[in-house]
């Protein structure tokens, strides 16, 4: 199993994603947030396959597809979050924390 935590920002809210291998590539995900949007998203959003999502163009395959129809902020970075969750549980990539700092 992969876990995730997503500190989106400014906004305050927090996205914690458990994603687990279950048969071949497809993985089963756990999203949790006090995020509205990200709610609606983890209602949809529990089975993909990890190949679909990785090796697809940006902004196609499912998680792209249900975090468009609920996300008001296209660059919030718990989309990111999520998929490198996905990636880490297909076996697919080596978990490492990952940060972005935004100044102004």
């Amino acid at each position: 199993m992969a876990t995730g935590e997503i500190k989106c920002g400014i906004c305050g809210f927090e996205v914690k994603v458990e994603a687990e291998q279950i048969e071949g590539s497809k993985v089963k995900l756990n999203i949790t947030s006090t995020c509205p949007s990200y709610q609606k998203i983890a209602a949809e959003l529990q089975e993909v396959d990890a190949y679909q999502e990785i090796f697809q163009k940006l902004h196609q395959g499912k998680v792209y597809e249900v975090f468009s129809k609920y996300s008001k902020h296209p660059s919030c970075p718990g989309i990111s979050g999520i998929l490198k969750t996905i990636e880490v549980a297909a076996g697919l990539a080596l978990g490492q924390s990952a940060s972005m700092e935004i100044r102004k």
